[in-house]
């Protein structure tokens, strides 16, 4: 998947160090809030100010998790796969490629195959 940007968006974003280490952080495995908090070495409402820009540029993939006691808390994964920078004709040229999702009902309620591999 792959989207246009406004290079200054992007600029920005990635210029902030807590960005960058919890897009390093989530590309290892999902983390909650908490987890990044300590990692980056940064306040809570900072990690979630960031969490927030993050998912509104579709960069992060937010699922929900449960501990041993059955509580619930938010886990975060990054999505970021490559960005491409280039100057064309006086402008900047910015490409953001992202992880693909894939639906688990990819091929919809009509089941076209069975469990063995043969159709029918």
């Amino acid at each position: 998947m792959s989207s246009e940007w406004e290079a200054g968006s992007l600029f920005d974003l990635f210029g902030d160090e807590v960005v960058r280490e919890i897009l390093a952080l989530t590309s290892v495995r999902p983390c909650s809030a908490d987890e990044l908090s300590d990692h980056c070495d940064a306040s809570g409402p900072t990690v979630y100010r960031r969490l927030e820009s993050l998912c509104d540029y579709d960069l992060l993939d937010e699922s929900v998790a449960y501990d041993d006691d059955g509580n619930h808390y938010r886990t975060y994964e990054c999505r970021l796969r490559e960005v491409r920078i280039g100057v064309d004709e006086g402008s900047f040229a910015v490409d953001v490629s992202l992880e693909r999702e894939i639906v688990d009902d990819e091929l919809g309620s009509d089941d076209r195959g069975s469990d063995d591999g043969t159709e029918g």
